[in-house]
């Protein structure tokens, strides 16, 4: 048993045949062909650690072996699809087609592994032999071509596009969300995938998923990224259209350009306007996130600066101590190791340093807990809140910046740094006063709009769009 088990660990087709010489029956003993931890046969064993030789002759001589499971419920074909080895594939297949089909307990066939590790010459011998696998699904409910997108291979999406031709309707299959692999090229911003399919395939770019979203609503409505022009670019040449869009042009006549009677427009408007709380609920969402995520980048940033600033004041600390002379008396102006210099020098400037510095910290430090706490502060007026603190972290962080730079910079120079921090102060002063009026304002408009005294928005139109300043 110990040396079938080191003859498929190095894969070495001489000592096997040494021992099938001395035992002919060893392959048909379930003991041996059975080892470690009683899961793996000694195919999957040379599969996985790429010995081809070894596995064709186990191959020549038990057949059956290509039947076998392992502990996860894999056949030796699933280990070569994933491992990559087109030349196994071919061997296991011809031996076992039926191999392809079988599932392992995370609910895949072969093709998925190989799809998943972007292993293009077994999908080539897979597909070859069996192509109807193209359309099986996993237990998630991806098919092969869904895995592609999800794990960017594209490489292995062609070679799956590629083996069913103009098939429209395999390229238009939907994962158990409903998307299908446009929507998942789009989420994940795949720009060279989405250039591929619109360019190669038949893919509905107007289709829409379980949630009622074609490929461009998924765009607009997934976080924010520098690929988004050319994504948008792509989909709009190929005729992408929003749901709402897509909705109302759906009852156009096609060839004079005109609405259908008017007895179909309110079902049409119906229909369409159901789904736009859910929209605005999904935008407002992705609102939110987009704002929690810079906040928690910048109060990061501030946090760290201004913890920098306490450990490492301007002028830095003493660097020893000095309390009495070389004679033993008490000197004038004595000090500690470790001590902030800038303390002793300028007692003033000092305070007013560690206010608005501690001022910052805490600020930072008081958004960072908010975002992290769990709270369900999903309302836009605790994000209000978290703006007008981070607001005040900023000036409070310009006030410590510019305090410390007086103090460093030599006598003979602060004259003109006084002017010069004069103008900076002039313009930062209006610039911050108009951010917080405007953040004024828009709390007044909206504890107005609730109150009734101003009326909301209207929202007859289809094509009205989602106001980020209508709630808070």
């Amino acid at each position: 048993m110990e040396r079938l088990q080191e003859a498929a660990m190095n894969g070495s087709v001489k000592s096997l045949l040494e021992l099938l010489e001395k035992d002919p029956q060893i392959l048909n003993t379930p003991t041996a062909v059975r080892f470690l931890s009683s899961s793996e046969t000694p195919l999957h064993v040379a599969t996985l650690l790429g010995h081809s030789a070894f596995a064709r002759e186990l191959l020549s001589r038990k057949p059956e072996l290509a039947s076998e499971l392992n502990s996860r419920g894999q056949t030796s074909l699933h280990l070569a699809a994933a491992k990559g080895s087109a030349e196994m594939v071919k061997d296991l297949v011809a031996v076992n087609p039926d191999a392809c089909l079988v599932r392992d307990r995370d609910g895949m066939i072969p093709l998925h592994l190989g799809a998943i590790k972007g292993r293009v010459g077994a999908l080539t011998e897979l597909i070859r032999v069996t192509p109807e696998t193209n359309r099986v699904f996993t237990r998630g409910g991806d098919s092969a071509m869904h895995l592609c997108v999800k794990h960017m291979r594209l490489e292995s999406l062609k070679i799956l596009v590629e083996s069913v031709g103009g098939d429209e309707e395999w390229v238009n299959l939907r994962d158990s969300q409903g998307n299908t692999v446009l929507h998942l090229a789009v989420s994940r911003k795949q720009l060279e995938m989405i250039n591929y399919l619109l360019a190669n395939t038949k893919v509905e770019v107007n289709a829409q998923n379980a949630n009622g979203f074609t490929a461009l609503d998924v765009l607009f409505l997934g976080h924010r990224d520098t690929r988004d022009m050319a994504i948008k670019e792509s989909l709009q040449k190929a005729g992408a259209l929003r749901n709402t869009e897509a909705s109302f042009l759906t009852h156009t006549d096609q060839d004079t350009g005109q609405l259908t009677s008017s007895s179909e427009r309110p079902l049409t408007l119906q229909k369409t306007s159901s789904k736009l709380p859910v929209m605005k609920k999904q935008k407002q969402m992705d609102w939110l996130g987009r704002k929690r995520s810079s906040l928690m980048v910048v109060a990061s940033l501030i946090a760290t600066i201004a913890f920098q600033a306490v450990i490492s004041p301007p002028g830095g600390v003493w660097q020893d101590d000095l309390l009495v002379d070389s004679e033993g008396n008490p000197v004038e102006d004595p000090h500690k190791a470790g001590k902030s210099i800038m303390a002793d020098t300028y007692p003033d400037q000092y305070g007013q340093f560690m206010i608005m510095n501690t001022i910052a910290f805490l600020s930072s430090l008081s958004i960072i807990l908010l975002l992290v706490s769990g709270l369900p502060l999903k309302k836009r007026r605790w994000m209000w809140v978290q703006m007008v603190t981070m607001w005040i972290a900023i000036t409070s962080l310009s006030g410590t910046g510019f305090v410390g730079l007086i103090y460093i910079t030599p006598d003979e120079d602060r004259g003109t740094l006084y002017n010069v921090t004069r103008v900076s102060v002039l313009i930062w002063l209006p610039l911050m006063g108009l951010i917080f009026v405007g953040n004024v304002v828009r709390m007044i408009r909206w504890f107005l709009r609730k109150r009734g005294y101003i009326k909301a928005k209207p929202q007859d139109s289809p094509y009205v769009e989602y106001e980020e300043d209508d709630e808070l």
